[in-house]
């Protein structure tokens, strides 16, 4: 039997949307496919009126139940997998998907997982940070222009989830590792990394974007975390002790 995106796992997150009108429309297409779950990042403009003036009646209760907040970070902490929308490709933009293509991936991943799909404000999309957060990036191919309206954007990647199917079983993909859990990892990773020399502490971000790329093909469990940041703490361990007892041979 064919197997369709779990729609109760799959969030749209809209970061810093301009425009409340846009914020109504990107409801009223997730409606469209069968999507409710809305979370809306440091809106520059919450106009309830003007976004349900566009949302419409059919669904107005998205907007009532949607959730705002102040930071990419605290909004993407539950989900396993994070997928970014950009039409900017290179530097640190790798592991660029097709939508069709990243709604057959999805499938899978949505049976035990929480989804999020990012989409960046409307005047230069998701920045090089907000990237960072993501597992995978997914652009929309156009014919020279493009710049798409954010609802235009979000009705493309939603028809793509909803139409997704697979003639046989796909392979059972297990719970991933939460944002929280990965930016936690990250963290540890990246101080243990610095005190041991092994990236360079004036630019440790750029050392820790290969980190990221890397781990993300993995799609790591929470277990593998969990294992990673005790090998963290040990090096930790081990590194205080060698220092401390070469101090104390002085």
């Amino acid at each position: 039997m064919p197997e369709t995106i779990n729609f109760g796992n799959v969030s749209i997150v809209l970061c810093r949307p301009r425009y409340p009108e846009n914020i109504g429309a990107a409801a009223r297409a997730m409606r469209n496919m069968g999507f409710v779950n809305l979370r809306v990042v440091d809106p520059k403009d919450c106009d309830l009126t003007r976004i349900l003036k566009l949302a419409t009646h059919a669904a107005a209760d998205l907007i009532e139940n949607m959730e705002i907040f102040q930071d990419l970070g605290s909004a993407l902490a539950p989900f396993h997998y994070v997928v970014g929308t950009t039409a900017r490709l290179g530097g640190q933009r790798r592991t660029i998907s097709s939508p069709g293509k990243l709604a057959r991936d999805l499938v899978p991943i949505s049976r035990k997982n929480r989804i999020a799909l990012v989409f960046g404000p409307e005047d230069r999309g998701l920045c090089n940070a907000e990237i960072r957060y993501c597992h995978a990036l997914v652009t929309i191919p156009t014919s020279g222009f493009a710049s798409l309206n954010l609802a235009q954007a979000v009705m493309i990647i939603c028809y793509e989830l909803f139409t997704a199917a697979g003639g046989e079983a796909e392979d059972y993909t297990p719970r991933l590792a939460t944002r929280h859990e990965l930016e936690g990892m990250y963290a540890q990773l990246k101080g243990v990394l610095i005190r041991i020399s092994f990236i360079n502490p004036e630019n440790p971000e750029y050392w820790m974007n290969n980190l990221r790329h890397f781990f993300s093909r993995l799609q790591l469990r929470a277990k593998d975390v969990r294992i990673i940041r005790g090998i963290c703490r040990q090096i930790d361990w081990y590194a205080k002790k060698n220092y401390e007892d070469g101090r104390g041979a002085c």
